[in-house]
């Protein structure tokens, strides 16, 4: 996220500055960045995601947990 603050630099924009901005909608940026994974995890490759967001790709198996791909279950 580029701000004043980091256009200049290679920093972060600081939790501080996230949380203000979305005191508007009521979530804080660690569940809107849930959220965006949840949806990514589940439409593309957990390792794929796992990559573009340097994380483990481990970490990123947690948000497959409560999903069921319609795809994979049998036809009634």
């Amino acid at each position: 996220m580029v701000t004043k603050g980091t256009k200049a630099g290679r920093s972060p924009a600081s939790t501080a500055y996230l949380s203000h901005l979305l005191d508007d909608c009521g979530f804080p940026p660690r569940m809107i960045r849930s959220t965006r994974l949840v949806d990514l995890v589940n439409t593309m490759d957990p390792k794929l995601v796992a990559a573009a967001f340097g994380m483990d790709p481990q970490a990123t198996l947690i948000y497959l947990a409560d999903h069921v791909d319609p795809g994979r279950l049998p036809d009634h």
